[in-house]
């Protein structure tokens, strides 16, 4: 039987703040043990009654991560060095998948052609039409 999870290891697969192989790992956990279950299930309800450590509030508001602005920077080399290394450091070593996210979509944004980005924006607006109100 696998060793207990710990509670920060809990916090961050709620946080989805680990790799993909570890959040794997745990859900795998949490499928066969009960007792795990119940104890992510007293941290949610703990969150929701609005109970949090500095850590927690930290991490939830992903305040270390650079803004959608520095990694656009920071792709264009326009970043002052010490900056640029901040960055490098938090998507390679620290590996934050949702700055790698952003950072992929900011390059797949900018390899898009003015025809792509103009299709994209027609299919939003065809999937949305439906929405809008009619005067």
């Amino acid at each position: 039987m696998p060793k207990p999870l710990r509670q920060s290891d809990l916090d961050a697969y709620l946080d989805e703040a680990l790799p993909a192989d570890e959040m794997a790992r745990i859900e795998g956990i949490l499928r066969e043990d009960p007792t795990q279950v119940e104890q992510l299930a007293a941290i949610n309800a703990r969150r929701d009654a609005g109970i949090h450590t500095l850590g927690e509030i930290w991490r939830r508001n992903r305040l270390s991560c650079p803004t959608r602005e520095q990694l656009g920077s920071y792709l264009m080399g326009v970043l002052p060095d010490d900056e640029a290394e901040h960055i490098r450091f938090h998507l390679e070593i620290t590996a934050c998948r949702f700055c790698q996210a952003n950072t992929t979509d900011l390059q797949n944004a900018e390899e898009e052609t003015p025809c792509e980005v103009q299709t994209r924006r027609r299919k939003y607006f065809q999937s949305s039409a439906g929405y809008l109100k009619k005067s």
